[in-house]
Formats: structure tokens, C-alpha cells, sequence
């Protein structure tokens, strides 16, 4: 390596062929046409791509890895390696990816090569030292006196089978079905509070990239979602109630694995607002090849470190808080294949309705209620902060299932 200027270069393709990179010399004379590391791929053998990941900048330039522009399971458009130079106030070049025309699936894994991958890369997941509300299986839940209520039919709920079979099947989220716990006090706090011991994760297997890499995404289900708590000028945690909390929690980490060589190559995490794509290099690991994963303090995002990420601005905005406790699990140590090509499905599955009430609360009164316990120059950045949190967050109302959530 040598210090100097680098010079960019984008081939202007004949018509009916695309560029999938850039040429970099160290010379400002323009390459010759004659180049053998300089080609261009056929048009029908391409894809659109799109910048990634940073790799580099200085200045005013940047350099980005590309990946494809179009991504879900029946994209075709795969990595090439390749990556984009951007220049401030002009725009990026047009670049192109390859694409796998014989998207068959045959490049995929059987079930027996997915527990292994799932065996090497399964992560662990911690819980903060103070978390009430802990994950449990779906089995658990229902064989525990899980509901199923009806619109219009409310005072005759049904009790759910262990294995979810007498769930409403398809359709949508219409409002006229939900889950709900038992109505007597004890029986209901003992299904909010999970049971770690009865713990299983649940995989949906996905082709991503052409089938050039698999996605395994592990769900978890918590029974409860606590209470939201507020990080606000000099106050650290101001708890809000009851809001922020409802029955069902559905979150959900991600393992990216290449199908060349089996290795995990990134790591997706469901943090509030959007959630985070780590790459390997980044992530902590423990036991080996087994990432580590942070469920937050109530409301059990995912998160890749210990420590405390707000929702808001100017050290302003909703505690989302992680660290290591005794509270914890291995989530290879108890799982179930329930998506991806030849797996069969649970019942639950395709319940595509709440698993949880609406619970109408009078969120301004509480609000208000809080407010007034508050200084008076704290109130008007109190209000102004609630104003800008996702009402999601402070209504209490029951997820839909994970073949529901977008992600």
C-alpha cells in the first residue's frame, strides 16, 4: 500500500450489458479499452444494486459495498463483492449485481444441515437483572389458561388447545379475534411472568440473495410486555404506569449464513425503530461461534451490546436498558423448525389475529397525572417528548404473529 491519488472509473457498457463495479487506477489517464480485468456482464445476468455498508471516506467521498437493490426471498439479485464511490452533490454511479437465473432453491439447506448450522450459531440471550417478564414457549402459554375471545361473544371465551389447533386459520388482523390470560389474578400473573426453564425459540428458514445465503430468523415469544420507562433532563427513570405495557411479545434476532462456506456473515436485531444489521466482525460471541444477543429491560428489543440506547433526542426519549444477568439461555438449547421450504407449520402459526387485548386507556389522563408530579420546567419537555414517541409504544395492545410482522 502507497499513499497518492486514486482515480474511479465507471465503464460505459456497450448496449445490453451492465457495469458491476469500478476500475481504480492511480493514474489520471483514462484506462485503455483492452483491459482484461475490465468487462461487462450481459444485461439478463444482472440486477440493480445499491450502496451497503461504509467502507471507506474522506472529505467529500465516500466508498460502499453494494448490494442488491431488490431483496426477499424471490429476489435473484446476489453479492458480488463489488462497491460504489460517492462523491458529495453528484450522484452515485449506476451499478449493477449479478443475478441467479436458476433460483431453484438447490443451493439451499436440507433440515438436517440447518440444526446443524443452528447447533454452531445459535445465540445466547441475556435478560437485564431486572426483568419481571421473561420469554416462555407458546405451549406453555396455552396449556397455562391462554383465552381465545371473540368480538361480540366476549363473556364466552374458549380456552386455547396446547398446540393452537382451534385458533381462527388465515384471513386477517380484523379485530375480531384475540388472546387473552386467565381472569383469576394468580393464574393470570403467573402466564404474564414466562417461565425461562420452558423457553423455546422458533425458526423461520428464508433464502436471501438468490438462495446464495440463508436467513435463520429466531423468534421469541414473551408473554408480557412491561411497562415503558423515560429517561427525561436530570430524572434517569421515570416510569410511566401502565403504559407501554400488553399481553404478547414477539421479538426476533436473525442469523445471515453464507451457503458457499456455511459461515455466519451478519446478524439482524429487532431494536425499536427499524432494528440493526451487525456484521460478524462486530458481534460479541460466546461458547465459540455463538453470537450474543441483549434483551431490553420491559420491552425486550434486541439489541447486539449491553448499555442504554434511547428513543429520542438530546439524551431525551424511552429507556431501553441491557445487561448481562443470570437470566439467560442458549436458544439452540430449545427450539422449533416452524418455517422454510418442506417444514410443516403449526397451527398458531397462521393465526394471523392479536395475541393480546386492546385495552383502551385514558393515555392523555395518565399522562397528564405524570406530568403534574414533575417540576414545572420539566412538564413542557415531558409533553413535547411523549408527543414523539410511536404511539405504538404507549398503547397497550396485543402484537399480531410473527407470519404478520414485516421485518
Amino acid at each position: 500500500m502507497q499513499d497518492g491519488p486514486a482515480y474511479f472509473w465507471q465503464p460505459i457498457c456497450p448496449q445490453g450489458y451492465q457495469a458491476v463495479g469500478l476500475f481504480v487506477s492511480t493514474s489520471p489517464t483514462k484506462p485503455p479499452l483492452r483491459q482484461e480485468s475490465i468487462s461487462c456482464v450481459r444485461s439478463d445476468l444482472t440486477d440493480q444494486s445499491e450502496a451497503d455498508t461504509w467502507v471507506w471516506g474522506v472529505k467529500e467521498v465516500t466508498l460502499s459495498s453494494l448490494r442488491p437493490a431488490n431483496r426477499g426471498t424471490e429476489a435473484t439479485g446476489v453479492y458480488t463483492g463489488t462497491f460504489s464511490f460517492q462523491q458529495l452533490n453528484f450522484p452515485p454511479p449506476s451499478l449493477f449485481c449479478l443475478k441467479n437465473t436458476k433460483h431453484d432453491m438447490s443451493s439451499m439447506p436440507s433440515q438436517d444441515q440447518i440444526r446443524a448450522l443452528f447447533g454452531a450459531y445459535s445465540p445466547w440471550i441475556y435478560l437485564h437483572p431486572k426483568e419481571e417478564f421473561l420469554p416462555s414457549s407458546v405451549d406453555w402459554v396455552f396449556s397455562n389458561g391462554a383465552l381465545l375471545y371473540k368480538k361480540g361473544n366476549e363473556s364466552n371465551p374458549v380456552p386455547v388447545q396446547p398446540n393452537g389447533s382451534n385458533l381462527p386459520q388465515g384471513g386477517s388482523d380484523d379485530g375480531l379475534f384475540w388472546i387473552d390470560y386467565p381472569a383469576d389474578e394468580n393464574a393470570r400473573e403467573r402466564v404474564k411472568r414466562g417461565d425461562l426453564g420452558n423457553t423455546k425459540v422458533y425458526l423461520h428458514v428464508k433464502p436471501m440473495f438468490g438462495g446464495t445465503f440463508t436467513d435463520i430468523v429466531v423468534w421469541i415469544f414473551y408473554p408480557f410486555n412491561g411497562n415503558a420507562r423515560l429517561k427525561i433532563l436530570f430524572i434517569k427513570s421515570l416510569s410511566l404506569g401502565d403504559v407501554g405495557e400488553h399481553i404478547g411479545d414477539w421479538e426476533h434476532v436473525t442469523l445471515r449464513i453464507s451457503n458457499f462456506n456455511g459461515e455466519l456473515w451478519r446478524a439482524y436485531f429487532s431494536e425499536d425503530s427499524g432494528g440493526a444489521l451487525v456484521e460478524a466482525c462486530d458481534l460479541e460471541f460466546q461458547g465459540g461461534n455463538k453470537p450474543v444477543a441483549y434483551s431490553s429491560l420491559h420491552g425486550h428489543a434486541m439489541f447486539s451490546r449491553p448499555g442504554l440506547v434511547l428513543q429520542g433526542q438530546d439524551g431525551n426519549g424511552v429507556r431501553n436498558d441491557m445487561a448481562r444477568s443470570d437470566k439467560f439461555f442458549d436458544a439452540g438449547a430449545g427450539y422449533e423448525l416452524i418455517a422454510g421450504q418442506g417444514i410443516v407449520e403449526p397451527a398458531w402459526l397462521n393465526y394471523f389475529r392479536k395475541w393480546g387485548p386492546l385495552v383502551q386507556h385514558d393515555i392523555e389522563k395518565t399522562l397528564d397525572g405524570i406530568a403534574k408530579t414533575l417540576p414545572g420546567l420539566f412538564r413542557k419537555k415531558f409533553r413535547n417528548l411523549i408527543y414523539k414517541i410511536p404511539r405504538q409504544i404507549l398503547e397497550e395492545e396485543g402484537p399480531s404473529g410473527p407470519k404478520v410482522k414485516r421485518f
